[in-house]
């Protein structure tokens, strides 16, 4: 069983930045969790459904949701059972939870992204 923990949230300003991480493991012996799937970031803002906000395929395939494009950047190392998702520009409508998912399986717990002045 695949465990995701997201860190790296906090409070910034708005036209600021934050880079978040998501460490994959699993209890018996991890080697490479992470190489051989699509790796996403999704976000759910209060009252709202969760969104799609980028993903990151085995070969390298980026994607990104309109709303982030040009701002955002998914990243992952494989050696590190590590995804990031870079976020600059950020703007009071990105506050949100932010979750990471391995495959179309596991998710992490989260972690909280505030956008204020």
């Amino acid at each position: 069983q695949v465990q995701l923990v997201e860190s790296g949230g906090g409070l910034v300003q708005p036209g600021g930045s934050l880079r978040l991480s998501c460490a994959a493991s699993r209890n018996i012996a991890s080697g490479n969790i992470i190489s051989g799937y699509t790796m996403g970031w999704y976000r759910q803002a209060p009252g709202k459904q969760r969104e799609w906000v980028a993903s990151s395929t085995p070969g390298g395939t980026t994607s990104y949701a309109d709303s982030v494009k040009g701002r955002f950047t998914i990243s992952r190392d494989n050696r590190k059972n590590t995804v990031y998702l870079q976020m600059n520009n950020l703007k009071p409508e990105d506050t949100a939870v932010y979750y990471c998912r391995w495959g179309v399986g596991a998710w992490g717990q989260g972690t909280q992204v505030t956008v204020s002045s």
